[in-house]
């Protein structure tokens, strides 16, 4: 039986193992897929871009962003599963805000390269 070829020329091997060696795990590629995923919706991000301004409660996003309260809830329980906000009962009010500095690195990064 004739040897068969391999599907791939692997004309730089060292670089392919390099990379293959640096590669996240596929969990953790999954989670940043799904990461940006969440990033991917323009009311998401305009109420990321609300609270990099200021703490909010649902009744200031919606006026804000001109949207029912309820369709803002929605919006906020995905960012707040994905860890991107955070918030705290004050009274009967709860108050959203970014939930760390990483947030607001990632939408600064991703606007300057919009800006580009």
């Amino acid at each position: 039986m004739a040897e068969q070829k391999s599907e791939f020329l692997a004309a730089h091997e060292d670089l392919v193992e390099q990379v293959l060696q640096n590669q996240p795990e596929d969990e953790y590629l999954y989670d940043l897929a799904e990461l940006f995923r969440v990033f991917g919706d323009s009311t998401r991000i305009k109420i990321l871009y609300a609270l990099f301004e200021s703490e909010l409660c649902v009744s200031d996003i919606a006026q804000i962003l001109n949207l029912n309260q309820s369709a803002v809830s929605h919006q906020l329980r995905i960012l707040k599963d994905a860890k991107l906000v955070k918030f705290k009962r004050s009274g009967k009010s709860i108050f959203y805000s970014l939930d760390d500095d990483h947030v607001r690195t990632i939408l600064s990064m991703g606007m300057d390269h919009v800006e580009e």
